[in-house]
């Protein structure tokens, strides 16, 4: 028997599950954020406890910051404005959601943004429209206000690429949901620009004895450089003695095998394990579940499809749900 977990707004385009809290974000057309709880996590449902116009813009995507740090979350809008809202409570009153900070560059516009989180702090990859990505950094788990920028990069394998101003329409990043805290942190990002030195999908690494971030893998085939990039996804690892990394382009979807021991170059070694076919149209949008063996992929035709691979290592479509209307 189906039943209704949350009923959402009409013109709903995003949503961000916290798993530790046991709550929904979603972003609207008209620029607002609902927030959902469970009052009882034994039935399964979920109650609207706050909803707040944040913005004049649309919020095209919600991302909940880590738990670790409060209760708070990133809206990217329309307009490429980045706003952190964060639930607090002040002189005793009952919770609201409060701006702390707001991120934008003039005409340049934000359009993707992750966390992760070292042993010192948390940090926040961001994405702009001119190809660049920056890396801040929170040193005071309470002062959501006060990011540092730690670095300022663009997405190409050689460090002296030239080339004019880029215009991208999109970008995607996704974090590596490293569970040993010795490895090094690493996210990758691509983009779907016209300039196809930025659209490959990088793996970029901190150096921890340098204080810098150095790319170390470069997840495309010689003939697809030039790609455009919809979406990545880095899937958490159990004990593989390899990463996995899915890449979605218009060719497909690609699932990558990335080296977890450096060259003498500093370089990841890869292996291009599967290209998957279903989708009628871009994917947008790509999640893996917790163990990092299923993928679900979404976009432009409405239907969800999950992946995974059998005992061989040969993957398949296990199931598709397509939009009704």
């Amino acid at each position: 028997m189906e039943k209704t977990v949350a009923t959402l707004d009409e013109g709903t385009l995003c949503s961000s599950w916290n798993y530790c809290g046991q709550r929904l974000a979603t972003g609207c057309v008209d620029g607002t954020l609902s927030i959902f709880d469970a009052r009882d996590p034994a039935s399964s449902s979920f109650t609207r406890t706050s909803k707040s116009r944040v913005h004049d813009a649309g919020i095209v995507k919600v991302v909940w910051i880590p738990p670790e740090y409060g209760d708070a979350v990133a809206c990217l809008c329309e307009d490429g404005s980045l706003l952190l809202w964060e639930e607090v409570t002040e002189d005793g009153q009952a919770l609201k959601w409060k701006l702390c900070k707001s991120f934008r560059s003039g005409s340049i516009r934000v359009l993707d943004v992750q966390f992760g989180v070292s042993s010192t702090s948390l940090k926040m990859v961001v994405a702009y429209s001119d190809g660049h990505v920056k890396v801040y950094e929170l040193l005071d788990p309470l002062e959501l206000k006060n990011w540092q920028l730690q670095a300022e990069l663009q997405n190409v394998i050689d460090s002296v690429s030239m080339f004019g101003k880029a215009s991208c329409l999109s970008a995607s990043i996704s974090w590596n949901p490293r569970i040993d805290e010795s490895q090094e942190l690493s996210f990758v990002v691509g983009f779907n620009s016209d300039n196809q030195q930025l659209n490959s999908s990088k793996v970029w690494e901190f150096d921890q004895a340098h204080q810098r971030w150095l790319p170390v893998a470069e997840l495309a085939l010689v003939d697809d450089k030039a790609d455009q990039v919809f979406a990545v996804a880095w899937a958490p690892n159990i004990g593989r003695p390899y990463e996995v990394i899915a890449v979605a382009t218009h060719k497909g979807i690609t699932i990558w095998h990335l080296g977890m021991n450096p060259d003498v170059d500093g370089r990841l070694s890869l292996e291009r394990v599967a290209l998957l076919s279903g989708h009628n149209g871009e994917v947008w949008q790509m999640e893996w579940d917790m163990s990092g063996m299923t993928l679900a992929s979404t976009g432009r035709d409405g239907s969800v499809r999950l992946w995974q691979s059998n005992l061989n290592g040969i993957w398949n479509q296990q199931a598709a749900f397509e939009p009704t209307s």
